[in-house]
């Protein structure tokens, strides 16, 4: 049989219930906010009414009736004082709106979820920082956690924020292994996900456990202010470094603490080491420290992921080379470890010679190796030498030649660094999400704060020689050519970049001399270097319009190093010299094509092989 439908007002009445409810509930905040000055008033009026009660009944018998004349006798001068009565009403009135206003309650201690949290964390402190020897223990399982625990603070969801933690003088805080260990539980009883700040004051006893806000990621790649041989790598926390730099953000102009390196023949950390998990930002970071030293200096890039990121710099003035392929990293840092020697030569025998120092060796070149992991793999199987052989008379030499490299690697690739990057690059930055002990093992040292799972690019840790682990963000550098940089910052990193050398630029490298006898023989080892088995050129480069120049009128000045021999008839070297590149036709925002013959632009000083 069908079942027969409810009747309408059956079916409909627990709709007009919930609309006539809702009508009731704004009808009644409508009047709530009209009769708001009524209700407070009121309100003041009942809690003065309710100070006179308690004043009358605290005031002895004896007193009751003086106090009753006098209030009588300033009644009657109300009274008889013109716009007395309107006045008073008006005071009682202004006093009772004063007395009923709504004010905040002040929290004068923890909740009952906080005190068990509270609890919670000291029973489950009591096995790291108790002793059953200990007569009357700071730490015991039901103990009072109020004098363990003398600052706290809780955020909306009722996690510690901050706390500081006394604990007794015999536990061990000298040791990492011990200090690890409370770390490690009050990570885990605080709440996951949020990072910490562990500051022991082994003087004192104490603990202060903090938790760190994320810093920002609204700063772009821009124009930091530096002097040349500073290098802007990234921003850290406020109490982490006195140095700021005023920078521009998403939301105007601040001053933003900034972590400031520092290379050039005094550094005592010349060269840089970052490493980093696949896309934590270290090509970001590759690409930033390029487009801060360009205006002071000359780059040559090589690139062993192959992956074009840095297409944005090849053929910009002040880049010598951008090499992604085995044969070009090869070319380019063979002749970068024949023009580190040059520059050593040639700045010793100014110096023995009383003059300064020539200003083609005062010129800083930055030499930015990614990936030297993928090239040394190639040159395994091709039977060629490690890319990194080159770069030990860089690495060694390169502070005193104006030389600085700059290597990044990935996690799962840093077996295959060798030992002369592992020992010379004494500046590490490790980035993208990593455990203590992988930061460690990086930076030589344990951060003072728990590392994240989750983390946006060019988050880290750096740290400096011997110095502190600090937090690191590094400026947003993408790559202006990927169709997934935002507009802002692919005009940011554009306006940055150089212009491009055009055919009437380029500057055409006249080979002036060269001397090889007494380089063989030990000429780089008789001034006190070591060559690493590399047979070394002395050049020099001059523009065709010095030479014609020089040609016309001959120098008035003697030249401080000395005169090269004529060179010898040149034989065709074994590599091929690194040569501009063509310009090719391309369409807008698509990165400049590489050309499988040409290797990257022409360095500022060319290697030459030596005869013989």
């Amino acid at each position: 049989m069908a079942r027969r439908p409810l009747p309408r007002i059956l079916s409909s009445g627990s709709a007009q219930i919930a609309r006539s409810r809702e009508i009731a509930r704004t009808a009644a905040d409508s009047a709530t906010d009209v009769l708001q000055p009524l209700i407070t008033v009121s309100r003041g009026l009942r809690k003065l009414a309710a100070t006179a009660r308690a004043k009358w009944a605290a005031t002895p018998k004896e007193r009751r009736g003086p106090t009753l004349l006098l209030v009588a006798a300033c009644v009657l001068v109300v009274a008889l004082v013109p716009y007395g009565p309107l006045l008073a009403l008006v005071t009682l009135m202004g006093a009772a709106a004063w007395k009923g206003r709504e004010r905040p309650v002040v929290k004068t201690g923890p909740d009952e979820a906080e005190i068990a949290r509270l609890k919670g964390l000291y029973e489950a402190l009591v096995p790291y920082f108790s002793v059953p020897d200990d007569p009357s223990p700071l730490f015991a399982h039901g103990g009072d956690w109020t004098g363990a625990f003398g600052e706290y603070t809780f955020d909306e969801d009722g996690r510690p924020t901050r706390l500081r933690i006394a604990y007794p003088p015999y536990f061990t805080d000298g040791e990492p292994a011990a200090r690890a260990r409370v770390e490690q539980l009050l990570h885990a009883k605080s709440g996951r996900g949020r990072e910490y700040h562990f500051d022991w004051d082994q003087e004192g006893n104490r603990l202060v456990m903090s938790v760190l806000s994320a810093l920002p990621t609204t700063i772009a790649a821009q124009r930091f202010v530096t002097v040349p041989g500073e290098t802007v790598l990234g921003f850290t926390d406020e109490d982490a470094v006195q140095r700021t730099v005023p920078v521009v953000a998403a939301d105007g102009t601040e001053d933003a603490p900034a972590v400031v390196w520092r290379t050039g023949p005094r550094s005592a950390e010349p060269h840089l080491l970052a490493v980093g998990q696949p896309g934590s930002g270290t090509t970001s970071l590759l690409r930033s420290i390029a487009l801060q030293a360009l205006p002071h200096g000359d780059v040559l890039i090589v690139e062993g992921g192959g992956t074009g990121e840095y297409a944005c710099l090849t053929g910009r003035d002040g880049v010598l080379a951008v090499e992604c392929g085995l044969s070009g990293a090869l070319a380019g840092l063979e002749w970068a470890a024949h023009e580190t020697e040059r520059r050593l030569i040639a700045a010793n025998r100014a110096r023995q010679a009383g003059h300064p120092a020539p200003e083609d060796t005062r010129r800083p070149l930055w030499i930015l190796v990614d990936r030297p992991g993928v090239l040394g793999h190639l040159a395994a199987a091709d039977g060629r030498p490690d890319p990194q052989e080159l770069l030990q008379v860089p690495l060694r030499h390169g502070r005193a030649a104006q030389v600085t490299v700059v290597v990044a690697e990935q996690f799962d690739s840093t077996d295959t660094l060798s030992e002369t990057v592992r020992s010379h690059t004494r500046a590490r930055i490790v980035l993208g999400p990593a455990s203590a002990e992988q930061v460690e093992a990086v930076l030589g040292a344990a951060p003072h704060t728990t590392p994240t799972p989750q983390v946006p690019p060019g988050r880290g840790y750096a740290r400096l020689g011997t110095g502190p682990v600090l937090r690191l963000q590094v400026p947003a550098t993408p790559d202006p050519y990927d169709d997934a940089t935002s507009e802002a910052h692919r005009q940011a990193v554009l306006a940055l970049l150089p212009e491009r050398r055009t055919a009437a630029d380029t500057l055409a490298v006249e080979t002036v001399g060269f001397e090889s006898a007494g380089l063989e023989s030990g000429g780089l080892e008789s001034a006190g270097f070591e060559t690493a088995g590399f047979e070394t050129t002395t050049l020099k480069t001059v523009p065709v319009a010095a030479v014609t120049a020089a040609e016309a009128a001959p120098a008035s000045t003697p030249d401080p190093a000395p005169a090269p021999t004529p060179a010898p008839p040149r034989h065709e070297p074994d590599v091929a010299p690194l040569s501009p590149v063509a310009p090719v036709a391309r369409h807008e925002g698509e990165p400049a094509p590489r050309l499988a013959a040409d290797p990257g632009p022409a360095p500022r000083h060319a290697p030459v092989a030596a005869e013989g």
